[in-house]
């Protein structure tokens, strides 16, 4: 039996992240992104930064996927900053990263941010009812494409996009 087969056998379910699960998830990150991750502006929000909030799956006891959301403002705005996904790439296509997103925007409705900012492919994340957030201005270079915006409470941002 292959090591893929294996790790789609068993059921998983999406848990908040515990401080046990740091190191593990920090390993797949780096797994998925490469050192070429702190290069992006996304990294910029989550320096000196601690995330308000975790998810990962667990298979047979492994972190095998992961997500963090961040404190930031929008301008005026409370908000959370949704990345980076990570999913181990044994398991990806079974759907753990929209688990993880899904799980990322209940947590955003509950705790009545404006809503959840991130970068990413507008094609994929546009079926959770993210949409451009062309006002939204980053702390570096990134692309105005993939700057998204799911509102929770406020329908539009604009403004420097800063940690807290």
């Amino acid at each position: 039996m292959s090591h893929a087969l294996a790790l789609s056998a068993a059921p998983r379910r999406i848990e908040a992240e515990t401080p046990a699960d740091a190191q593990s998830v920090e390993a797949l990150i780096m797994a998925a992104f490469g050192p070429g991750r702190f290069a992006k502006t996304a990294e910029r929000l989550r320096e000196g930064s601690r995330p308000v909030a975790g998810f990962v799956a667990r298979q047979d006891g492994r972190v095998i996927s992961s997500v963090r959301l961040w404190p930031v403002t929008v301008g005026v705005t409370h908000a959370l900053f949704l990345g980076p996904i990570a999913v181990d790439k044994a398991v990806r296509s079974e759907g753990l990263g929209a688990e993880l997103v899904q799980a990322c925007v209940r947590l955003a409705r509950e705790t009545g941010v404006g809503g959840v900012l991130l970068v990413g492919d507008r094609p994929y994340f546009e079926r959770f009812g993210f949409l451009p957030a062309p006002e939204a201005v980053l702390p570096g270079p990134a692309d105005p494409k993939r700057v998204l915006w799911l509102a929770t409470g406020v329908e539009t941002v604009s403004g420097p996009v800063r940690i807290g």
